[in-house]
């Protein structure tokens, strides 16, 4: 089923994305609503799931995170229950920020946020204790090109 958003919803969703800090009485008059309606049209989106949370997005150069490594693990693991273990040990690991199971030669690709290179050592010794790797390369980035976390709202 493909979601049916106007462009109200995509105007509330454009502008939130940008700044979830934004009144509501401002949302309304930048999309042309009236604060009871945008209000409505925001609460069902969180009831949908289409709006999951709103955070914080924090400057990780002064949480002194200076390094960003993409690790690409290969397994010749793939049942459920190795999976669910990868998982759950990937989980405990509060520097790893993202994971994504990939088609093609990697497995896995994860992002992992850590001060320096010694810091990214340990990490890896968490990640090689998982059974059935049979491949763990890292790369490590060197310049941030492009970096958002809004979502592309032209497909709807």
């Amino acid at each position: 089923m493909k979601l049916q958003l106007d462009k109200y919803d995509r105007g509330i969703l454009e502008l939130l994305q940008k700044d979830c800090t934004w009144a509501i009485g401002d949302i309304a008059d930048r999309i042309g609503l009236s604060n009871t309606a945008c209000w409505r049209r925001i609460h069902k989106m969180e009831e949908e799931g289409i709006i999951r949370a709103k955070v914080a997005l924090l400057d990780r150069k002064k949480l002194n995170i200076n390094v960003i490594v993409m690790v690409f693990i290969k397994t010749a693991q793939h049942n459920a229950e190795w999976i669910e273990k990868f998982h759950n040990h990937i989980h405990t690991i509060d520097e790893v920020i993202e994971v994504y199971r990939m088609a093609g030669e990697t497995d896995y690709l994860l992002k992992v946020a850590v001060p320096d290179v010694l810091e990214y050592d340990k990490v890896y010794k968490k990640i090689i204790q998982i059974s059935g790797l049979t491949d763990v390369s890292s790369s490590f980035a060197m310049e941030q090109i492009k970096y958002t976390t809004e979502l592309p709202l032209n497909f709807l």
